[in-house]
């Protein structure tokens, strides 16, 4: 249905904002409210979920009681990269499913604020110059394109493995002087700077789900650093990190904080944010020793 949408956006009334901001504090565009209500809709039905999150969303969202209650949460950030909406960038839809805490009935947060360890399964789905979906059940990361002549998803890569030195750095450099010196340090080596032992090349399409594709597949580290505006990260956990971190993890990757493995970050709230260091798992321990040996010890 997204993907639909997504194709069609010049052709129908879905671009641009909405004229209204969503819990993050950042203007919601048309598909962002499309895609948000396609997400629940299509799970709210089936039985196997007992409650949601999304990013839309402030509080928990409930499912239909006439359908039961399932075994399993959904968390999922509807449409990311939806600024790039307008200029035909790829965007995404991630998700992230845990099997509920509580025992039965409806869902309520603590089933939501698990750590990314205990999911069974996460992925994403990328509506670029075809749809393809990534996902792992903890086998493995599999690769699938829709096929939109049957409208089914084909298998076309199986039990993928991310490169354990990749080709590519991603990183919104534009907010070089609000890093720490670490990060700094850390790209000028990337630069090739002093040495070339760790040069790479920059590419930066400024829609997660893509630059994270790009580099699960070619090799590479996208990093999302917390800065002085931001000092707790701007990526969220739950529906961002967590599900890609578990997909990174499947495919011999890596992803932290810049200190912590993302998969034992305890959440604390539905809409936590966290800083973001993911990819091939030697540039991301690279990252962060040269993070660890130039910033010190976090206070």
């Amino acid at each position: 249905m997204i993907s639909g949408l997504v194709r069609r956006a010049g052709l129908v009334d879905v671009l641009g904002a909405v004229g209204q901001t969503n819990v993050q504090g950042e203007e919601q565009q048309k598909l962002d409210v499309i895609a948000d209500e396609a997400m629940k809709g299509a799970f709210a039905r089936t039985g196997r979920i007992c409650v949601m999150g999304s990013e839309e969303d402030e509080d928990p969202i409930p499912v239909d009681e006439a359908y039961g209650y399932g075994k399993y949460t959904l968390l999922f950030d509807p449409l990311d990269g939806s600024s790039n909406i307008d200029v035909n960038v790829s965007i995404g839809t991630i998700f992230s499913i845990h099997r509920r805490k509580t025992s039965d009935g409806a869902g309520t947060l603590s089933d939501l604020l698990q750590p990314g360890r205990d999911q069974v399964a996460a992925g994403y789905v990328v509506y670029g110059s075809s749809t393809v979906l990534v996902y792992t059940a903890g086998f493995g990361v599999h690769v699938f394109t829709l096929d939109p002549t049957i409208g089914e998803y084909r298998l076309c890569h199986h039990d993928i493995k991310t490169p354990e030195v990749g080709k590519y750095y991603s990183v919104n450099e534009s907010y070089y002087s609000r890093w720490s010196n670490g990060y700094r340090e850390v790209v000028r080596a990337f630069k090739g700077d002093g040495t070339k032992d760790h040069r790479k090349n920059a590419r930066y399409i400024g829609s997660l789900v893509a630059d994270f594709h790009r580099n699960l597949l070619s090799g590479g580290v996208f990093m999302y650093p917390a800065d002085s505006r931001s000092p707790q990260g701007k990526l969220r956990l739950l529906y961002e990190a967590a599900p890609l971190a578990f997909v990174a993890q499947q495919a011999g990757g890596a992803a932290s904080d810049g200190r912590t493995p993302i998969l034992e970050i305890e959440p604390a709230g539905l809409h936590q944010r966290t800083p973001l260091l993911i990819g091939s798992k030697d540039d991301v321990a690279f990252v962060e020793e040269t993070v660890a040996r130039v910033d010190g010890a976090p206070t």
